[in-house]
């Protein structure tokens, strides 16, 4: 199979890139490293030390022999991906190719459009470029499911049947994004639905928990080909971050009441779901909607998780509670089916099973890397630059996490 992976320098675009690379598939990967960017723009960084695109696939053809084919540029510029997609011929497109971050698009107007201009634009740009010169490709699109938001009701896989003055249809599940990045990825999802309906395109639209881990069997390999780690504010995840904290003796942070309830899965699992989606394609014209998570749990949870974890390698935690810098319900129910992945043959990795080994020891190993004061957030939702800034100060100033950490 011949594979096109947008965003192919990133977390889950390098990882998927050696994953399908080893399995004897023709891969080749599209990036402009906006990442890498957007982390000097931040001053922040990856924890693990990764290597640059062009050094990270030479090291893979001495070790395993096979190639990687890089394309460098942005898939916002037309002529660039379309020539792209034109000469290389994929059978397949995974679509990793966007700003993956809530608070990065709530920093500002500048960073809200920036976000929706790379992910929205670029997204039209695959798919008019799939219309025009791959229509029998099948693109994988990495969706969220920050894009169903919390409601109080089960959550389906993409659609459900509705029932309304006694008439009865299925309709896409509505969406409550919970910030201007997730907003772009139901921006996007109604534009692949619309372009598989006019053009008889195909697409899986996988709606993605939380990914954790950086070890994988091909990253393994060699030092040259580890994945990238981020726990910074704008890019790591709250499990990212409470593993950083635990190994720089810093207090979990908590925000709010940390009842907060989201769907994770090992980043093992995530290249189990991409090639399983891969090898079983939708018909011409539809859009599927896989959820693709493996466990759930609560922020709280997680960080006693974590605290437990780490306690296993001699490592004492203490946990703060935050002001939440979000808007969204802390206390809510959560219950999204993702039953279409583990049907087509999904085998989970579970946390409890991974997290010394594969994270919290990983993070010990690189812990003098940790930049300490990427940590704590400063973006919120609500206040302005300004008043951010003032805001985490009176909070970091405060003896109240510090006390209920101790309570």
């Amino acid at each position: 199979m011949r594979i096109l992976i947008l965003g192919g320098d990133g977390y889950l675009g390098w990882a998927s890139a050696m994953y399908f690379s080893r399995r004897g598939h023709e891969v080749a990967v599209v990036d402009n490293f906006t990442r890498r960017l957007m982390h000097l723009e931040r001053g922040t960084d990856s924890l693990t030390p990764i290597q640059t695109l062009p050094v990270r696939i030479e090291a893979w053809r001495e070790v395993t022999g096979r190639t990687i084919e890089p394309f460098i540029g942005d898939i916002q510029d037309w002529y660039f991906i379309s020539r792209v997609i034109r000469d290389f011929r994929p059978d397949t497109i995974v679509h990793y190719g966007e700003i993956p971050s809530a608070p990065y698009s709530m920093i500002d107007v500048h960073h809200a459009v920036r976000v929706h201009e790379n992910n929205v634009n670029g997204t039209l740009n695959v798919l008019w470029a799939m219309h025009e010169f791959a229509p029998e490709a099948h693109l994988i699109k990495l969706g969220t499911m920050g894009e169903y938001g919390t409601p109080n009701i089960d959550i389906p896989e993409g659609y459900f049947e509705i029932e309304y003055n006694g008439r009865r249809d299925e309709l896409p599940f509505p969406k409550q994004a919970g910030s201007f990045y997730h907003l772009t990825k139901v921006h996007d999802s109604h534009n692949i639905m619309f372009a598989c309906k006019i053009w008889g395109l195909r697409a899986t639209d996988l709606n993605q928990g939380v990914v954790y881990g950086i070890e994988t069997d091909e990253a393994n390999l060699d030092d040259r080909l580890i994945n990238r780690f981020d726990y910074d504010e704008s890019f790591g995840t709250a499990l990212n971050r409470f593993c950083v904290q635990a190994v720089a003796g810093i207090p979990l942070t908590l925000f709010g009441k940390g009842k907060q309830t989201r769907g994770y899965l090992n980043i093992r699992d995530t290249l189990q779901c991409v090639e399983l989606t891969a090898l079983n394609p939708p018909v011409p014209g539809k859009m599927r909607v896989f959820n693709q998570w493996v466990e759930s749990f609560s922020v709280s949870e997680l960080a006693h998780i974590v605290q437990q974890a780490a306690r296993q390698i001699g490592i004492e935690v203490t946990i703060a509670h935050y002001e939440n810098p979000r808007v969204e319900a802390e206390e809510h129910y959560y219950n999204p089916a993702h039953k279409e992945l583990f049907d087509l043959g999904l085998k989970p990795h579970y946390l409890s099973d991974s997290l010394v080994e594969s994270v919290i020891r990983r993070v010990v190993q690189y812990k003098d890397r940790i930049i300490r004061d990427s940590i704590i957030p400063r973006i919120t939702w609500q206040r302005g630059a300004t008043d951010q800034y003032m805001a985490i100060t009176e909070i970091e100033a405060s003896e109240t996490p510090a006390e209920e950490a101790r309570g």
